[in-house]
């Protein structure tokens, strides 16, 4: 529409997309829950069913529900999305999550779960009780602010599987503020290397937004076995369209 930013190319009703086009237009901040939404359509249009897992999943701007990934996602049409996993440490996101399940009207057929906790304690949970098989298509949303989710969550994602494609991961990486956020960590280093998932953490200090966001697509690649990895640049309007951060999406497709 006229005066709203274009993410994508959509094709028309009706019809399903050939493939993943990437946006027209620079993705401003507000728009990453879009991004995200937007991709999930094309997802489900293509799987017709799926898994959505969400471990950082309450709003971070409680006056914004336009950027409420989870939200939208949960929201979107077609329903095909058949099971839920929204996961929050903080008791009011846990509340307002609640609110928001219970707004939803009852589709047959779909699961929606609300867990409470440190989404790094309730990964195992969450797979374990989940209908991910080696055939299901399943998708995870990894929303942290900083330092929040530790690699090795990530890896018992990636590893989920056995022999079918692997839990597709949108990955959100502070690029813009993490130099920031290491100088200001000046007790718990610890904290950063489980994040990081290594000993060697301090080699991303001064390092280029840029080339820290590739090397996370890297390891993914390297070390967790994806076929495909790309950091989507997200701007910020404020500052003059400077990166703010990059989502990593990491897929076998």
């Amino acid at each position: 529409m006229k005066g709203q930013d274009v993410l994508f190319d959509l094709p028309p009703p009706g019809e399903k997309p050939v493939k993943f086009l990437r946006p027209q237009n620079p993705i401003w901040t507000e728009n990453k829950a879009k991004l995200i939404e937007r991709y999930l359509y094309y997802f489900v249009l293509v799987t017709h069913h799926g898994v959505y897992i969400d471990g950082f999943a309450a709003p971070q701007q409680n006056d914004k529900p336009e950027s409420w990934a989870a939200k939208l996602v949960l929201e979107s049409t077609p329903r095909w999305l058949r099971e839920f996993w929204l996961c929050d440490i903080k008791k009011k996101g846990v509340k307002r999550l609640n609110a928001m399940v219970t707004e939803q009207p009852v589709v047959k057929g779909r699961r929606l779960h609300v867990l409470e906790g440190d989404f790094n304690q309730r990964i195992d949970t969450i797979l374990s009780e989940s209908r991910i098989d080696e055939n299901t298509a399943a998708f995870c949303l990894l929303n942290q602010r900083t330092f929040e989710c530790e690699w090795k969550t990530v890896e018992r994602i990636a590893r989920h599987k056995k022999d079918g494609r692997k839990i597709e991961i949108f990955y959100f990486l502070a690029t813009g503020w993490l130099d920031r956020a290491i100088r200001a960590t000046t007790r718990n280093h610890h904290r950063i290397e489980r994040w990081w998932g290594q000993a060697d953490w301090r080699r991303l200090k001064g390092m280029p937004s840029l080339e820290r966001a590739n090397l996370f697509c890297d390891r993914f690649k390297n070390e967790l076995g994806y076929k495909h990895a790309h950091a989507w640049q997200i701007f910020s309007r404020e500052t003059g369209g400077t990166v703010m951060y990059h989502m990593v999406h990491a897929s076998d497709h």
